[in-house]
């Protein structure tokens, strides 16, 4: 079922989601909120941007325009609507493409690429496709992504991702190989006494060593409906 929805935290922004298919959740925006826009960034994107969570919350920071790219055609269209009733045709820019065919002729582009990319890579059955496509490698893996950000980044362009803690030095590791240097970590956990469940992590392409960890995120446990 199609709902407009109050973003959370944020009451002047709106959005369209669908029941049947996914919401999104505290991770999109803890990462918007972690993303740090400089007065000197001007090219933006958000990779596989859903429902829209991400560029709807930096539209509230920053007057800068925003790429969001998403594969899906019909996550899109909901998309573009949301952003039609909240009047922000002319900054967020919605592209509806496949990333790694949209990235073929761009090159050294974006100063910002953020992405709230999925996070497994064993496949749930009897969930929705969208759901599936989101949540799941199905279209695009972690490699990929990595691959694809420096590829549109610009020389020292920042890359900001959320991903899942079990993965940690997996994602460490691609980040290497892409000369994508981690710059600032934050570990989210439920609440003080959880384990931490995810990380939101800055990324400089061609940085200098140097990181700094941030002080934890704590987040409540309730979905975003």
């Amino acid at each position: 079922m199609e709902v407009l929805n109050d973003l959370v935290g944020y009451s002047n922004r709106k959005i369209y989601q669908n029941t049947d298919w996914f919401s999104f959740t505290l991770d999109s925006v803890l990462l918007a909120e972690f993303v740090n826009i400089q007065k000197t960034t001007k090219k933006i994107i958000d990779i596989g941007t859903g429902t829209g969570a991400i560029p709807l919350i930096l539209s509230t920071k920053t007057d800068k325009k925003i790429d969001a790219i998403e594969i899906q055609e019909n996550v899109a269209n909901l998309f573009r609507k949301t952003i039609k009733y909240n009047k922000l045709e002319n900054q967020i820019n919605l592209i509806v493409d496949d990333i790694l065919n949209y990235s073929k002729d761009i090159n050294n582009y974006y100063d910002i690429v953020i992405s709230n990319p999925p996070y497994y890579n064993e496949l749930k059955k009897n969930i929705s496709k969208e759901k599936l496509i989101a949540r799941h490698e199905v279209c695009i893996d972690l490699k990929s992504i990595l691959k694809v950000s420096k590829k549109i980044l610009k020389d020292n362009g920042k890359l900001y991702l959320v991903y899942n803690s079990n993965r940690f030095l997996e994602l460490i590791s691609e980040l290497q190989k892409n000369n994508l240097i981690p710059k600032r970590i934050s570990f989210v956990h439920q609440d003080k006494s959880y384990e931490a469940s995810m990380f939101l992590i800055e990324c400089h392409k061609n940085g200098n060593p140097g990181m700094k960890i941030d002080a934890p995120t704590i987040m409540n446990e309730e979905k975003i409906n």
